[in-house]
């Protein structure tokens, strides 16, 4: 990262000051909630180790989720979970995710940098960063709380479904998961819109005819 705040220095020229970094963790798993995070940071934080949340290992990420809760100004969290997920589909629950991530620090941003192409529907100044999390400090920082909070809320359900092992694959479509699936069917956190669910679901369907 050539300089991490490059982002959040042009936001402050335009005259903004609580700047905001939003990411999402969970798109792609086949089971569990979509998970965003909002964080604000002052400007003395220093990047460290700070980086896209998929380029640390898990026990990086814990470390600099500490620090982060530890010195950030603000840290919102938005969970959106999987009944939800399959009713409006999953990038709309990443936008609500992120909206309610914003949504629950207080006072509000009032400059939004978030990762992707897509903005939330709130009516704050924002902008979409592609690859965002690997370009911005406060991007990065909230893919990593992001990506902690959801693997520490799998771990949880491991504990409910422990044959499904998802403390492991976070409910990706790994080929442990998949097997499990075939083995011992769906549980309440699967996603029943998202391909290698939906197939376990229809004959329940055509049975209840």
């Amino acid at each position: 990262m050539a300089d991490a705040w490059t982002f959040e220095k042009q936001a402050i020229e335009k005259g903004y000051a609580r700047i905001a970094g939003i990411d999402e963790a969970g798109r792609g798993p086949l089971a569990g909630p979509v998970v965003a995070a909002a964080v604000i940071l002052p400007r003395s934080f220093r990047a460290g180790e700070i980086t896209d949340s998929k380029k640390l290992t898990p026990g990086k990420r814990e470390i600099c989720y500490d620090r982060i809760y530890e010195k950030a100004l603000a840290i919102g969290i938005g969970i959106i979970d999987p009944a939800e997920i399959d009713r409006i589909n999953i990038l709309q629950a990443s936008l609500l995710a992120m909206a309610i991530a914003v949504q629950n620090i207080s006072p509000l941003p009032d400059h939004l940098l978030i990762d992707g192409t897509f903005q939330t529907p709130l009516q704050l100044s924002q902008e979409a960063i592609p690859k965002g999390d690997a370009l911005s400090i406060s991007i990065s920082a909230a893919s990593i709380v992001a990506k902690v909070t959801r693997d520490r809320l799998m771990c949880r359900y491991h504990e409910e479904y422990p044959q499904y092992g998802f403390s492991g694959h976070k409910g990706y479509p790994t080929k442990s998961h998949k097997g499990a699936i075939l083995r011992f069917g769906c549980c309440p956190i699967h996603r029943r819109s998202f391909k290698g669910v939906k197939e376990y679901f229809a004959p329940l369907a055509e049975a209840a005819i």
